[in-house]
């Protein structure tokens, strides 16, 4: 597993699982172990699998404020996650957000001084729609958030070495596609850094895992290679 509190700080956690730790999605790839494999790497942290809040991912650029009663909402059965939201922020302690992923970019956030968190998923359309910004701009408008305080970290999601698309992406990414060989490549990390960056995030402040997926698929879950077979991993961060 890799480490947790890779923000560095130890009023948080803050963790992405990998193949190893078995699928974790209640709606993709082989699921029948899922919910055990939840108990079982969460149990770890300290994190009772039965009070984590998830979203219901849909690719979009909605962010939801989490509050107290949204506790346990998507634990235990996709049905009653949060409706169609691919951003979940919040200030409550021990109260675990989570996204789920194979190939997109897990965004955590972390604002230090207020303190407050946030998970995001970011695939292509979220990106497109700009969702990390959005998010930085609900924590401003719910929290306060100034972006001095505020650290991000990228998880592992598919990197431009491996995600090819096709030319009609140049409309919604224009020179932040990559051409290689008359070839486009789409970088999830970079185009969300560059959000982040043009919103005000201090650059010290925001830190990359590096991993892709799809050249690690020994290690992560690629829905670019597995496709409908694919599994998730889950990424949690929790204010203790």
């Amino acid at each position: 597993m890799p480490k947790s509190n890779f923000l560095d700080n130890p009023d948080i956690i803050s963790v992405f699982s990998n193949r190893c730790n078995g699928n974790m999605s209640l709606s993709y790839g082989d699921t029948k172990d899922s919910l055990d494999n939840r108990k079982r790497f969460l149990k770890r942290l300290g994190i009772d699998y039965k009070d984590l809040v998830c979203a219901k991912q849909i690719h979009s650029n909605r962010v939801e404020y989490i509050k107290e009663s949204d506790r346990g909402r998507g634990a235990v059965s996709s049905e009653d996650a949060i409706d169609d939201t691919d951003g979940l922020i919040s200030g409550r302690s021990n109260l675990a957000l989570a996204i789920f992923t194979a190939d997109c970019l897990p965004v955590f956030l972390y604002d230090a001084k207020t303190p407050a968190i946030g998970m995001i998923h970011a695939g292509w359309r979220s990106s497109k729609e700009q969702i990390s910004a959005k998010a930085v701009e609900s924590m401003q408008q719910r929290f306060g958030t100034r972006l001095g305080d505020l650290y991000v970290y990228f998880g592992p999601c598919i990197r431009n070495c491996c995600n090819q698309v096709g030319e009609e992406f140049k409309q919604y990414f224009g020179d932040d596609l990559i051409n290689r060989d008359n070839r486009y490549y789409l970088d999830l990390a970079s185009v969300n850094k560059k959000q982040l960056l043009d919103a005000g995030l201090k650059e010290n402040n925001l830190l990359d895992s590096g991993f892709c997926t799809f050249c690690g698929n020994e290690e992560f879950f690629s829905y670019r290679r597995e496709e409908e077979s694919s599994g998730r991993m889950i990424s949690v961060i929790m204010l203790k």
